[in-house]
């Protein structure tokens, strides 16, 4: 165990006893009850009078002082805070007054100042004139995590975390996982934790008696600051403000105090009580620190600290829910702007504003945000992040919460999430902590199912996934079992998970989930399994599993295995002997029976050796709590079950039989064995009363020694005189004795918390309750068959007292191997270790001990304690979910880096079939699974004898059938037939016969009379039925007399058929077309300026294959390239001085006059003195109707029809509830028939005493169903007929009459398509019955007596049946009740829809008698407005003809404006193309300038021309062509036709040209500016024709405007019924409502509201107006100022300007033509064309290049040719020489034969010698071609050889 400032152990023991002594004063009411509690239990041992004085004295003294304490608890902390600190730094300050104390501790606590650790830190408390050493047990690590304490997760920096564990600070190391402890101070645990914004403090909020807050200084862990005082038991939550000088802290139960510190001074600032339940959390506004919050159970608080004129006080306002249910919040964010947005349990976030909830947020389709409780809410990085208990983190858009608004009355907004994340299956996130790491979004989050997760929140590509850093138990931790080999312990939990830890080496190994919570554990001892490798576990849901656990690594490992870890664990068997929970194993001494216990009062007992078969189970009298079996020392071998509620049982070992066969154990139940019992009794009553006597007779004794000392001295001063009066003193002192306390035994038994075996028969028990306190030793009584357990009392014989455990008893216990310690674990988690004597099953010595408090003393209670095989050890396991490892003190030393040893692998284990486990928490026990067996068993055998008697009676049915059809066997004229039963058919056919004549001549007779009433019924039908669109149909409760009927509609009428079109729609108003107009005309400036822009470069060779580009190509791309660019600059200049002149023009044009107004300013000002404060009534003379406001009969025939529509509607869903509602009442009625039906069944079964009377069924009335009243049949004819003849003979009978809806059950309403029970109910009935319970039918059988088995049934089916009248019944009654409760609500709403429709027809009438009038005034007004649209028209028409005027004058501007710019460039141009220094220069220019009459047009028109043009065009042209002007006027006359002599003739063409072009532009211009001159023309006229139409207009408006009024006063006289309530009216006289209100004004809350809150903003509006004006006053100051600047730096900036031109060019120069001058074109032109045709050359030579050589090729290949015939030749000529030497030789052997040559041999020569010639003749052609061939180009043939068969031929290209 690593602790701040630890130094040598062994140097510091006499320091830390001392401390120890010293730090008993804190604990003065633990010790103080604890020596006086413990003195009087010394009375029982010493009865001496020494003995009985201290113990008085003491007790005495202690409770003074306790008592002192809780009266003065805070002054007596404070002035011991303070001596503290006098002692340790103002040990020369004199004694002072505790305010002006406190006022200079507060100014002298330096920066530097820290307290000592270890002065804090509680200790442990060792009993007095002990030798147990203070580090007896000392922490070495804690595997536990309290994930379910609030806040319980924080950083300090970006490795090391601290939480709480029980009394503990954890300051874990996330990448050493090493741990380093802080204790508390109070030993009373931590309440709660927080951090320092600057990671440099963090506090501890202690809990006890008003605990204290230190803050500890990080990293150096020292105590820097103490703060006290602060609430009364412990803290709930702390927080630091943003800038760190401020805490907040909040108590909790029973004060829950909100307190503000100073903590660096440590004082309190402010302290309230922050709410009556329990508080969750306080926060600082992070924008306002003076702003807090706070939330918990059921409430939200907003705080503020308000300065009042009696001081600095915290404000609070409480949340008002409203109409949103009322919730828990456990997390919110305080947002900027100061608003909060918290959660709720159900999952949606709250957005409060003003203490109110302005909005409730929730996710799309009204799904709640999170599924659970938001557990906490953070703004980071401008987004909200919600935690919820579901297991998501989901962040949200801040601006779209931020101005969130409720948009309907549910107050629901709906939002979707940015991106979520699930961080994993069963998680529950409680809190998360932000990672301060560079670039990385990291964070830290609190799963409240026992985990600490690092999340990824930068949702990107690169996103980590979840890691789970920890895992732990959630929960309390049931319980532990350690190894009997090594260090490994087990534990388990609630949470469904088994856990393996190796504690020496502080390292968890694996763990192991299930589908329910663990709830015992027991490691299988060496006796059964000498590795060490078997663990069993006992479930919530009574299944008990054994599980193996073996290293992997000595697994053979397959390929694809997953990565093994350092242990494993292995389902081995699996069996469940309980039906609830299993709360303790346990194996015999010899390892050979296994007992397990359970909550459902059940020991079950199991062979070991035989693979735990089942022995049997025994019954115990209460729910078991703890099995132990006697120790190996005790000579029988028995099982001690301890019962929570008082009883105490002793099992012998059972006796394993001889295996049976399975089908013959009918029950695992052990009845024979003897089972000895104690049912312990409350004694402490006895023994609190015997030690009051003790001490009384203590007490006594002195006073009669005191007595007989003053007796003696009074007789020795007085002699007689003294016995006499010291008699009289003694009859004065004599006091009456107190009564004893009343013994007393509490009515529920106080629960058994844990035992142990001391001797053979006798035991240990700790209780709980009132019996806490002591140790009671037990023994058995001896056994007797007839005892009965339960009122059986047994009392202890002796006992054991232990100090301090009142409140505080002892959970559980354990002892060290060789018994010398008792360790117990406390229920408020402290540790205490008791030293006994060897062999001392007694206790004799059990008096020192060692008491030390580790988990939460609040809810850690000890659940299991146990030590190490080797006693080095002891784990503690407790209910806050912590695990702490103790080293025990020792004389011999650990070794280090010591680590368990994990059992090795069985051979084989790998290849096992895992067992099938059993996960069905509803799944059969072992005793439940045999009873089902033999249950099934029987009812088996019950329903073979039921198939015996059913196939009895069905061969009795099939003999009745044969019966049957042996009578259809028979002959026919043997079978009895229908008509066998007739007397004479022939009357039968006679009869039949007349009837069917009757009827046919009766529809002859009464066919017209038919055919009248059918066109009278249908005339009828059209006139009144089929104008209803639905009938008045009235609906009546079936019990009760309440009924509901609904509209009798008529169709809807014309006027709400559809909308009609208005006759005079309304004038767009001016402002309207103003606007409509402006934009438009914006768009179509907008379309004119926008130019299509176009790629100056078309793709080069479109359309041939890609190619890779040569060197030439990429020059001449290159230079066109840089031309292009040049010229685009050179453009782009040319834009931007045309872009730059154009908005200097729109400038200066929209600069205003010194005096100018805006229009809509003064139109602004008009209307606010015409109308601006006044409200004026339509009664007033002068009131002017708005346009939007006027009112036609068409409009107003629409209104009405808005209005029947609605009314109309509103009706009609009326109906349509009342129809459903007239529908289920049909629905109803059908299923009571049923049900009827079926108690009418069930009733045939039972006996006629036990019926319960059936309820009647209700009837539909004719009233509800008024349709039927035009259904009618033959019936339905007669009866009429029949009451026709009673009317007329005066002697009818009155109809049933109906007694009134309510109870009535009438007779059906009878008719052929008028029953209303259709097929489908008597179906529906018919199906009932049949599926109904079957009814056992009477037989023709004779009747035998039943078995036992059909009696039992027999009796089953009656209470079935009885059952089922009862709930058929009632089934009725609720369907009645449900009815009826839907009429009254029905009818409640119906009653508000009727006054609605009241209003509706009075507002409906009102508008018809306003149409009425309004269609009178439609005429005129028609007249009036026709003349007025017409003129607005013809208005519009002039606006944009004169619009386009302008337009196209603007248009020509800019055209000239263009000629002018191409007539500056000409110049330019041809002043360019001179150079500088050309002599020739002037007259050049004389010959571009003069000017010539030109043919084209009239002389009189083109001198005009050029006059003008020369007046107009003078102001434009640049200084160089005026200056040339006038140097050429002096010169008369100049002849131009004539190129001077040493001049350019190509200049002289130039000008020339260029003159034809400018005489061109010249003659342009002159056309533009007449056509701008008739467009003024136009422009006036047009502007004088719409001033004249304008007067017009108004005048007709005028006109108008006086005709709606008179309309509107005619209107006005209408008279219009309005109902008001008595509140609504306002107009009193002298507190009373006038009889006259004629004066009165009726005016909406609404209007009058808008007008009070128009006061307040014309006020604002004034105010900001003013502030507005003397702003721009001070403006307009400062631009004036600002323009004189401008001015002075333009006149410096042009100056300079002027003086680099005069620098760079010699002269002020031109810079735009500069600028438009910059690219030759004509050079860069020729430049390119250059480039072009060298390609061109370079591509053709390329082409003739290849052409030779591809011609070289076909002469090297016909040479090669040529070659081949000549060899050709030369082998014949070679053959050809044989054969003439054959044939010579022949010739010569038989010359003598052959004298001459034959014919034939002579022709064959002649043809040989001919190609032969041929041949050479080629031959010598081909050598001339060859020399040739040579000879041209220089070039050497190779020599020519003949071609080899290898070689490939050339492919023709």
């Amino acid at each position: 165990m690593k602790e701040p400032d630890d130094h040598d152990t062994d140097g510091e023991k006499s320091d830390k006893s001392k401390s120890t002594s010293g730090r008993q004063s804190q604990r003065s009411s633990r010790s103080g009850s604890k020596s006086a509690t413990k003195e009087d239990y010394k009375v029982l041992e010493d009865t001496t009078d020494e003995t009985f004085t201290e113990g008085e004295d003491l007790y005495s003294e202690e409770e003074d002082s306790y008592t002192e304490h809780l009266g003065g608890s805070s002054s007596s902390t404070q002035d011991d805070n303070l001596e503290s600190i006098g002692e340790s730094q103002f040990m020369e300050t004199p004694a002072l007054p505790v305010e002006q104390t406190e006022e200079e501790v507060k100014k002298k606590i330096s920066e530097n100042f820290f307290y000592d650790y270890n002065e804090l830190a509680s200790m442990p408390y060792v009993t007095p004139d002990s030798s147990i050493p203070l580090d007896i047990l000392m922490l070495v690590h804690s595997f536990g995590y309290d994930c379910r304490k609030r806040a319980n997760l924080q950083l300090l920096d970006n490795h090391t975390l601290i939480y709480i564990a029980g009394n503990q600070l954890v300051f874990l190391d996330l990448k050493t996982k090493e741990q380093i402890y802080l204790r508390s101070s109070s030993g009373e645990g931590i309440g709660v934790i927080g951090v320092h914004p600057q990671k440099t403090y963090f506090t501890v909020a202690e809990k006890g008696y008003f605990p204290n807050i230190i803050i500890y200084e990080y990293p150096s862990l020292r105590p820097y600051r103490i703060l006290r005082e602060g609430t009364e038991v412990g803290y709930a939550y702390v927080d630091f403000n943003c800038n760190g000088t401020l805490l907040a802290s909040v108590g909790g139960s029973p004060d829950y105090t909100l307190t503000i510190w100073n903590w660096k001074e440590e004082q309190t600032i402010l302290r309230t009580k922050a709410f009556s339940q329990e508080v969750f959390k306080v926060t600082f506004n992070p924008e306002d620190e003076e702003q807090l919050t706070t939330s918990g159970t059921g409430h939200i608080k907003f705080w503020e600290m308000a300065l009042t004129f009696t001081g600095l006080k915290l404000q609070g306002t409480l949340g008002r829910f409203g109409k949103t249910a009322t919730t828990d919040i456990e997390g919110y964010i305080e947002l900027p702007d100061g608003k909060v947005l918290s959660g709720s349990e159900w999952g949606n976030m709250l957005l409060w504003e003003a203490g109110l909830i302005k909005v409730q947020l929730c996710r799309v389709e009204r799904k709640t945000c999170h599924q659970g409780p938001i557990n906490q809410i953070m703004l980071d990085e401008g987004e909200v992040i919600t935690v919820g208990s579901d297991g998501c983190i989901r962040i949200w858009d801040f601006e779209t919460i931020d101005t969130a608004d409720a948009i309907d009355e549910t107050g629901l907004l709906e939002i979707e999430p940015i991106n979520e994340l699930q961080v994993d299956k069963n998680v529950k996130l409680f809190s998360m902590i932000k990672m301060n790491e560079h670039g990385n979004n990291l964070w830290l989050a609190q799963d409240a199912n026992g985990a600490i997760w690092k999340l990824d929140l930068s949702f990107s590509n690169i996103t980590q996934d979840p890691e789970c850093l920890f895992s732990f138990h959630s929960g309390p931790i049931q319980a532990l079992a350690v190894s009997p080999l090594t260090y490994l312990m087990v534990t388990t939990a609630l949470d469904r998970s088994l856990r393996i830890y190796d504690f020496s080496s502080k390292t968890p190994l694996t763990q192991m989930k299930f589908k329910q919570g663990g709830t015992a554990l027991t490691w299988v001892p060496k006796l059964v399994n000498s590795t060490g490798a078997q663990v069993i576990a006992g479930f919530e849901d009574g299944v008990v599993r054994l599980l193996e656990l073996y290293d992997p690594k000595g697994v053979t490992v397959f390929t694809g295995r997953k990565k093994t870890l350092d242990a494993n664990i292995q389902l081995k068997q699996v069996f469940k002997p309980h039906t609830a929970a299993v709360t303790a194993l346990a194996y015999d001494r010899e390892g050979e029976v296994l007992a397990t216990a359970s909550k459902d009062q059940t020991v079950f007992f199991f062979e070991v050796e035989k693979n735990y078969r089942p022995i049997g189970y025994i019954n115990t009298p209460g729910p078991v709590s703890q099995l132990m079996w006697s120790p190996s020392f005790h000579p029988e071998n028995t099982l001690l079950i301890i019962c929570e509620n008082g009883y105490v049982l002793e099992a012998p070992l059972p006796d394993i039989k001889e295996e049976l066969e399975d089908h013959d154990i009918i029950s695992y139940e052990i009845k024979d064995m003897c089972l000895k019992c104690f049912h312990f009794t409350s004694v402490k009553s006895k023994i609190m009363r015997f030690i009051e006597i003790e001490k009384r007779k203590k007490q006594k004794e002195l006073k009669e020694q005191e007595r007989e000392e003053r007796r003696k001295q009074l007789i020795e001063e007085m002699g007689e005189d003294g016995e006499k009066y010291f008699q009289e003193q003694e009859e004065e002192e004599t006091e009456e004795e107190e009564p004893l306390p009343e013994l007393f035994i509490p009515s529920t038994p106080c629960h058994i918390l844990c035992g142990f075996y001391s001797e053979p028969r006798k035991f240990w028990l700790s209780l709980g309750g009132y019996d806490a306190g002591f140790l009671y030793h037990c023994e058995f009584p001896p056994y007797h068959e007839s005892n009965n357990i339960r009122e059986q009392k047994d009392e202890p014989f002796d006992f054991r007292f232990l100090e301090d455990t009142d409140d505080n008893p002892i959970h559980t216990i354990t002892f060290s191997i060789n018994q010398i310690m008792m360790f117990c674990g406390m229920s408020n988690g402290a540790i205490r270790v008791y030293v006994l004597s060897k062999n001392d099953t007694s206790l004799t010595k059990m008096v020192h001990y060692w008491h030390f408090s580790m988990h939460d003393n609040d809810y850690g209670c000890i659940k299991s304690i146990c030590t190490s095989f080797d006693d080095r050890f002891l784990v503690t396991t407790g209910t806050d979910s912590n695990i702490f490892v103790f080293s025990i003190f020792s004389e011999l030393e650990l070794e280090k880096d010591i680590k368990a040893k994990v059992p090795s692998p069985r051979f084989g284990i790998e290849t096992e079939v895992i067992p099938e486990d059993i996960e069905d928490p509803k799944a059969y026990s072992i005793e439940n699974a045999r009873r089902k067996r033999e249950h099934d068993k029987l009812m088996k055998e019950v329903e073979e004898i039921k198939a015996g008697k059913r196939e009895q009676l069905r061969v009795l049915r099939n003999e009745f059938w044969k019966l049957l059809k042996m009578n259809e066997e028979l002959p026919k004229h043997m079978q009895f037939t229908r008509e066998d039963f007739d007397i004479d058919s022939r009357i039968r056919a006679e009869i039949n016969r007349k009837k069917i004549y009757k009827i046919r001549q009766v529809e002859k007779e009464l066919a017209w009379e038919k055919e009248k009433h059918h066109l009278g019924l249908m005339k009828l039908q059209n006139r009144f039925r089929d104008s209803l669109e639905s009938d008045a149909i009235m609906v009546y409760a079936i019990e009760s007399d309440h009924k509901i009927s609904s509209y009798r509609l008529v169709k809807p009428s014309k006027y709400s058929k559809g909308k009609r079109a208005s006759q005079s729609e309304r004038r767009p108003s001016k402002m309207e077309r103003t606007e409509k107009d402006g934009i438009g005309k914006k768009d179509s400036q907008r379309d004119r300026g926008a130019s299509i822009s176009l790629p100056e470069d078309s793709i080069l060779e479109k359309g041939k294959t890609f190619r890779p580009k040569t060197l030439s190509e990429i020059m001449v791309e290159n230079q066109i390239e840089k031309t292009r660019k040049l010229i685009l600059k050179a453009e782009r200049a040319q834009q931007k001085i045309q872009q730059r002149k154009k908005e200097w023009e729109e400038l200066f044009k929209s600069k205003p006059d010194d005096d100018f107004e805006d229009p809509k300013d003064i139109q602004a000002i008009k209307e606010a003195q015409v109308h601006m404060g006044d409200f004026n009534l339509k009664t007033a003379p002068d009131y002017k109707i708005p346009e939007h406001m006027r009112i036609n009969a068409a409009k107003k025939e629409e209104e009405l029809g808005i209005l029947d529509t609605m009314v109309h509607g509103k009706k009609m869903h009326m109906n349509k509830c009342i129809l459903a509602l007239r529908d289920l009442k049909v629905a109803v009625i059908e299923e009571i028939q049923c049900l009827v039906q079926e108690l009418k069944n069930i009733q045939s079964t039972l006996h006629i005493s036990k019926h319960i009377r059936i309820p009647q069924i209700p009837q539909i009335l004719p009233e509800e169903v008024p349709e039927k009243r035009f259904h009618y049949d033959e019936r339905t004819l007669l009866d009429f007929k029949q009451q026709e003849m009673k009317r007329q003979d005066e002697k009818s009978l009155p109809m049933a009459s109906y007694e009134g809806p309510g109870g009535r059950f009438q007779k059906p309403f009878h008719g052929k398509d008028g029953d209303l029970m259709s097929r489908d109910s008597v179906t529906r009935s018919s199906k009932a019955s049949t599926y109904s319970i079957d009814i056992p039918k009477l037989t023709e059988f004779e009747k035998t007596e039943p078995t036992d088995v059909e009696l039992e049934i027999i009796k089953r089916d009656e209470i079935k049946h009885l059952y089922m009248q009862k709930y058929l019944i009632n089934r009725i009654k609720e369907l009645i009740v449900t009815f009826d409760a839907e009429l009254h609500l029905l009818r409640h709403q119906k009653l508000k829809l009727d006054t609605k429709m009241k209003l509706a027809d009075l507002h409906h009438l009102t508008l018809f008698q306003e149409m009425l009038l309004l269609k009178n005034f439609e005429k005129q007004e028609n007249i009036l407005q026709e003349r007025v649209n017409s003129l607005d028209k013809e208005e519009q028409d002039m606006q944009w003809k004169i619009n386009e005027t302008l337009t196209e004058m603007e248009e020509k501007k800019n055209e000239i404006n263009k000629l002018q710019d191409q007539e500056k460039a000409l110049y330019a141009g041809f002043q360019a193309a001179l150079g500088e220094n050309n002599k020739f220069a002037n007259f050049l220019v004389k010959v571009l300038k003069k000017k010539i009459k030109r043919v084209k047009k009239k002389e009189v028109e083109g001198d005009v021309d050029e006059d003008e043009d020369s007046d107009e065009s003078s102001e434009d042209e640049s200084s160089l062509e005026s200056d040339e002007d006038e140097s050429g006027s002096d010169d008369e006359v100049f002849d131009d036709s004539i190129c001077p002599t040493n001049c350019d003739p190509a200049l002289f063409e130039l000008a020339l040209q260029l003159r034809e072009k400018r005489l061109d532009i010249e003659e342009s211009l002159v056309e533009e500016k007449k056509i701008i001159d008739n467009l003024k023309k136009e422009y006036d006229t047009l502007s004088k024709k719409v001033k004249v139409v304008a007067t017009n207009l108004n005048a007709a408006e005028e006109a108008l405007e006086a005709y709606q009024r008179e309309k509107q006063q005619q209107l006005n006289e209408l008279l219009v019924v309005m109902p008001l309530k008595l509140h609504q009216i306002e107009y009193v006289t002298f507190g009373e409502i006038p009889t006259d209100l004629s004066g009165a004004l009726v005016f909406s809350n609404q209007s009058l509201r808008r007008l009070q809150e128009r006061i307040l903003q014309l006020q604002e509006e004034n105010t900001q107006q003013q502030k507005l004006n003397k702003e721009f006053r001070e403006r307009r100051k400062q631009l004036i100022r600002e323009k004189r600047e401008m001015t002075k730096t333009i006149h410096k900036m042009e100056e300079t300007v002027r003086q680099l031109m005069v620098s760079k060019f010699g002269r002020v120069i031109d810079l735009e033509a500069l600028q438009t001058l910059s690219v030759n074109t004509t050079l860069e032109e020729l430049k390119i064309k250059k480039l072009r045709k060298e390609l061109l050359n370079a591509k053709e030579m390329k082409m003739w290049e290849e052409k030779i050589a591809q011609v070289r090729w076909e002469l090297m290949m016909k040479t090669k040719e040529h070659t081949k015939k000549l060899h050709q030749m030369n082998d014949l000529c070679i053959e050809k020489k044989k054969l003439d030497s054959q044939l010579n030789t022949l010739q010569n052997q038989q010359g003598n034969a052959f004298q001459g040559l034959r014919q034939a041999d002579i022709v064959e020569r002649q043809k040989v010698t001919e190609l032969i010639e041929v041949q050479a003749e080629r031959i010598l052609a081909l050598k001339e071609e060859i020399a040739i061939l040579r000879k041209k180009g220089g070039l050497i043939l190779p020599p020519i050889r003949p071609l080899q068969d290898n070689e490939m031929k050339p492919i023709d290209l």
